[in-house]
């Protein structure tokens, strides 16, 4: 109510029209009993037909002009939620793609979703006609005013039921929160295992998963069928009782009316017209009563979205490096998730200036796609700074910074959208011929020339419809088109065949010919041969640093990075990234992230 309440007061001079408008309309709305107490009491008594016909006319012209000021008031209703509904489904998704992920992980994605698609149940609680039928509610006491004019003793009786029939509405809605909270997280349980069985269909069949998920939907069934069953027994609850209400007014003012009438305090017109003016009275409050589902349902999705706005934001302004070098240093840098018993690393100090290259190895879990998304600023870390070209990475704005690498995640994902908008979702100006170059270099140039529309061919499903091999390489692609001078590659030949390697090692070859830095993340030490440094996640807490010349050599002995700035690793050939021979197995097979 309160959020209603906000959205008309918003706009003053609107909500002021909104008020007049009801304010005639049930001025208005007393035609129609005034027309029955004078056509009972004047033309019934003295049969004069001008008489009828002038109330007729009067009557008519009453409910015309009471249509076009409803007309006029939802048209102003209607625009109150039109400003309102769109920031709230703009800004719920803009949180979904500006918060910081590492906040937003700590809500899970089906909660997610029911926090943004919870604004439905707003838009729905919040409609015009809701906000007419609140309006009535406070003018009600118009019909009791003229009934205390027809006798005090009638006004007494309608407004005690008015009292009631709210006040048992206010209940009805406070005792459904709860439910209507409980039915809310049943759905997003609902949803994952929908989502589960559509779009996990070899993992339900191949691992025998499916009476497993069936179990767990008919529990969910069970369990969200009967919260929708206490819901919508007390939906007829109030239903039943407000139509029992107003039957009961109706036989205790015609009671009361007929006593009246026969003491001679009331004539018979005024009796039959104050049983109308009753049931006017009443009709918004058992509306507005009858309401409690659905704003209790908006109330619940606001306080999601409550808490969805908390989640913090990445910033939109910072600075920016004229030309980025690629140098990049991690000063004192630490990190662990929430809740771990110790942290993924930490004390971790580490140099690299323009055309250095980091092998970044480790077990699984050890913290190497972690590190990846920490450069990238996707996540925070605990301690520490990362400087780039000096300027410490807090700093700068990140949506540049991200077009300053060429960043390629273990798993990545696509956009529903074509070829080329994915390609250059990160970099807006690359021009065609770059992309052919790009596509030729990652060996897709096969795929793209099978598919039906070359670069305007649809991905769908986030492109996890796309054998792993060509949603790796077209993921590579959409790294390369940054052109950045710093390159983040994790796992680079994971799931490739050996043509998919060979054209993964003449990239990285390339990108050290043109003096990029390249932080590779692999579980396998043997994926550069050239002159690289090696850090080792597998060391905890603090991490492990080394300089390997050349061909890595076993008796290297372990040192911690230093901030200060390193020996730079010659440049590489191609042949010096590539191993001799096809990349190890393990390299093609291993899989999971850190």
């Amino acid at each position: 109510m309160k959020e209603l309440l906000k959205r008309v007061f918003a706009r003053p001079a609107i909500a002021t029209e909104l008020i007049v408008a009801t304010l005639f309309i049930n001025i208005l709305a007393m035609a129609s009993p005034l027309f029955v107490m004078q056509v009972l009491n004047r033309y019934v008594s003295q049969g004069v037909d001008a008489t009828l016909a002038t109330l007729t006319s009067g009557v008519l012209l009453a409910i015309v002009l009471e249509y076009l000021f409803r007309q006029a008031r939802g048209s102003l209703a209607r625009g109150v939620n039109v400003e309102p509904d769109e920031k709230l489904a703009i800004a719920g998704y803009g949180i979904l793609t500006r918060a910081r992920a590492g906040d937003l992980e700590q809500i899970p994605p089906e909660t997610r979703r029911e926090m943004v698609n919870g604004m439905a149940s707003v838009e729905q609680a919040y409609s015009s006609s809701n906000i007419a039928t609140i309006l009535d509610v406070p003018f009600s006491l118009i019909f009791v005013f003229v009934l205390y004019l027809l006798h005090p003793l009638m006004a007494v009786v309608v407004l005690a039921f008015l009292v009631g029939v709210f006040a048992f509405g206010v209940y009805g809605s406070i005792s459904m929160q709860e439910k209507t909270a409980e039915l809310q997280n049943a759905t997003g349980v609902g949803s994952a295992l929908l989502g589960t069985a559509t779009r996990e269909q070899d993992l339900v069949r191949a691992f025998n998963a499916g009476g497993f998920l069936r179990r767990a939907w008919e529990k969910h069934v069970h369990s969200s069928q009967r919260l929708r069953r206490d819901v919508t027994s007390r939906q007829g609850m109030i239903q039943t009782i407000t139509q029992t209400a107003n039957g009961l007014m109706s036989v205790a003012v015609i009671t009361t009316g007929a006593l009246l009438v026969v003491s001679g305090n009331m004539d018979v017109g005024a009796m039959i017209g104050a049983n109308i003016l009753s049931a006017r009275a009443l009709q918004p409050v058992t509306k507005l009563s009858q309401l409690g589902s659905a704003f209790a349902k908006a109330r619940q999705a606001l306080t999601m979205f409550s808490e969805l706005v908390k989640v913090p934001l990445e910033p939109e302004k910072g600075s920016a490096v004229t030309k980025y070098s690629g140098a990049i240093e991690l000063r004192d840098l630490a990190f662990g998730f929430k809740g771990a018993s110790m942290p993924l690393f930490e004390s971790l100090n580490l140099k690299l200036t323009a055309g250095d290259v980091l092998l970044v190895v480790g077990d699984n879990g050890s913290g190497k796609t972690t590190l990846g998304r920490i450069i990238l600023g996707l996540l925070e870390p605990d301690r520490g700074q990362i400087l780039i070209d000096g300027l410490d990475i807090k700093q700068v704005a990140l949506e540049w910074w991200r077009r300053q690498v060429i960043y390629m995640p273990q798993e990545p994902a696509l956009l529903n959208a074509t070829i080329e908008e994915n390609l250059k979702v990160n970099a807006p100006d690359v021009q065609t011929s770059d992309l052919n170059r790009i596509i030729d270099a990652v060996g897709l140039r096969r795929f793209l020339d099978e598919s039906p529309q070359s670069f305007e061919t649809p991905v769908v499903d986030n492109g996890w419809r796309l054998s792993e091999g060509t949603r790796r390489r077209l993921g590579l692609a959409r790294a390369l088109a940054t052109n950045g001078a710093l390159a983040v590659i994790d796992e680079p030949t994971e799931s490739l065949d050996a043509d998919g390697c060979a054209a993964v090692h003449k990239i990285m070859g390339s990108l050290v010919k043109q003096g990029r830095t390249i932080i590779i993340m692999s579980h396998d030490k043997n994926i550069v041969r050239g002159a690289h440094y090696l850090l080792d996640l597998n060391q905890k807490p603090v991490p492990v640093v080394r300089h390997v010349p050349g061909v890595q050599d076993p008796q290297a002995a372990p040192r911690p990075a230093q901030p200060a700035p390193a020996p730079k690793a010659p440049a590489a050939t191609p042949a010096d990234t590539a191993p001799a021979d096809a990349p190890s197995p393990q390299a093609n097979r291993t899989r999971g992230g850190d």
